[in-house]
């Protein structure tokens, strides 16, 4: 089945970084768009960024452009989000996604088949 792991999460001061990563299993990752999206206590679930199928295509969340980076390794399942210039309103659950059958990438969660169980992030001021 598939699988999702988050890590890396974990507290950081205003201004530090953490790089998140996503080790997939259960379906042909090396073909399928991953993306990285957030939720913030009270707030609905948001977009953060999208990566296609290669790693040639990426697009972010304007809030994040500039700071954030992600990649990912096909040889190794995995996918990363480099957060760095971190603010407090950065402060959130950190959730993989997978378009399992799309190889271009999606900010619309809609279009995104599994999840992982999400890492925490939290930034202090």
């Amino acid at each position: 089945q598939v699988q999702l792991v988050e890590s890396g999460g974990g507290l950081v001061q205003a201004g530090g970084s953490l790089r998140l990563s996503c080790a997939a299993s259960g379906f042909t990752f090396s073909s399928s768009a991953m993306g990285w999206f957030r939720q913030a206590p009270g707030k609905e679930r948001e977009f953060v960024a999208t990566i296609n199928w290669s790693g040639g295509s990426t697009f972010y969340a304007d809030s994040v452009k500039g700071r954030f980076t992600i990649s990912r390794d096909n040889a190794k399942n995995t996918v990363y989000l480099q957060m760095n210039s971190l603010k407090p309103e950065d402060t959130a659950v950190y959730y993989c996604a997978v378009r399992s059958t799309y190889r271009t990438g999606s900010f619309r969660a809609r279009e995104y088949d599994y999840w992982g169980q999400g890492t925490q992030v939290t930034v202090s001021s």
